[in-house]
């Protein structure tokens, strides 16, 4: 960042570790300008094996607590860990970064029972790294009634919205949710159903690989009608918004109540792609038909079949990923927890009511002074 005054910077550190449970995104960013700099980005993937421990705790086990304690301590070290190699990576100092926004991993997220968990230790966090930390961004907006998600529809109304042109953002992760940018300034946002997390899982289960690189795998098969038919009968995907959902409602034993076992794989595996491309065109054209452009982001944006199929599905709307609008469909669910964080830090509410299903705008995290 040579050339660049530092003290006239405004920068926050953005975490994310999502639904899909492949790693952590770590984003500097600076908010000293309009629109905001995604200045430098890292990643850091998770092992298998606290891969495979997080993903115990979705269900009930044994001795819950103690596990989910550990790992939380363990995430603290593996996101201190992210910052340092980001920081170390852009030549910033510590010192020069107000906060860090942390979402955590989420492991439940049951709204409807008041309630939303990620894993996380920000106490920790703030002692390795010395900067001040925001985590806990969903427990307020589900204390005032609403999902608590989808959160970053603000973000997006902040940095692409458009005052001639109606576009959308789909983000696909682990679950799938869209952010709609009206030009009269309407905002509106929800989830969709299942991203890439039961494709992910099918994939792991049966390949041993952790996703299905470029829809290779389900490029091969064929879908399975019956099955799609099936699969796209759950309620959720009739619930009007706003609507949020995740692997306590999506996951391998509810796909496998409908198998008989004699399916191929590579069939189930191209109707679990069908059904996330299904659950987007028929969010998008439902409740925003007259939408021109849509852009994508997160990890399923990468996938070649995914997004042909969206294509197909989507005909007569501009498709593109958010690298277009300036922002890497990777990033850009971190840079929005690291706006969220400023949010919070000056004290701005950082739902939108409308899109959550909250009683009223709120301040979203806790602040963990440095």
């Amino acid at each position: 960042m040579a050339g660049r005054d530092s003290s006239q910077m405004n920068y926050y550190i953005g975490i994310m570790s999502g639904t899909s449970l492949d790693g952590i995104d770590v984003v500097l960013a600076d908010f000293s300008s309009s629109p905001p700099s995604l200045l430098h980005t890292f990643y850091l993937p998770y092992s298998e094996d606290l891969r495979s421990r997080l993903l115990a705790l979705h269900q009930p086990g044994d001795d819950e607590l103690h596990r989910a304690a550990m790992l939380s301590n363990e995430l603290a070290h593996r996101y201190a860990e992210a910052v340092a190699s980001l920081l170390k990576q852009s030549g910033t100092a510590p010192q020069s970064v107000i906060a860090i926004g942390c979402h955590g991993q989420t492991v439940r997220h049951r709204p409807e029972l008041g309630y939303t968990l990620q894993l996380n230790n920000p106490a920790l966090l703030v002692e390795l790294t010395g900067i001040t930390v925001v985590a806990d961004f969903r427990s307020r907006d589900i204390a005032a009634g609403g999902q608590g998600a989808p959160l970053v529809p603000a973000f997006h109304q902040a940095l692409f919205s458009d005052r001639k042109i109606h576009r959308v953002i789909v983000n696909i992760g682990g679950i799938s949710n869209l952010t709609s940018l009206a030009p009269d300034g309407e905002v509106a946002g929800f989830d969709c159903g299942p991203g890439n997390l039961l494709m992910d899982a099918w994939c792991m289960r049966h390949t041993g690989k952790a996703y299905d690189e470029n829809g290779a795998w389900a490029g091969s098969g064929k879908v399975i009608p019956a099955l799609l038919e099936k699969l796209l009968a759950h309620p959720f995907f009739a619930l009007p918004p706003p609507k949020s959902t995740g692997r306590e409602v999506f996951n391998l034993s509810w796909l496998e109540s409908f198998l008989s076992g004699k399916e191929s794989l590579a069939d189930v595996q191209a109707t679990l792609l069908q059904v996330t491309v299904e659950a987007i065109a028929r969010s998008v054209t439902t409740y925003c038909p007259d939408v021109a452009e849509v852009y994508l982001c997160g990890g399923g944006a990468r996938n070649g079949l995914l997004l042909a199929r969206l294509r197909v599905a989507l005909a007569g709307k501009k498709m593109d990923l958010t690298d277009a609008l300036g922002v890497d469909a990777d990033s850009l669910e971190a840079f929005a927890f690291a706006w969220l964080t400023q949010q919070t830090i000056l004290g701005v509410s950082g739902n939108l009511p409308a899109v959550t299903g909250a009683q009223g705008s709120r301040i979203l995290g806790a602040i963990y002074k440095a």
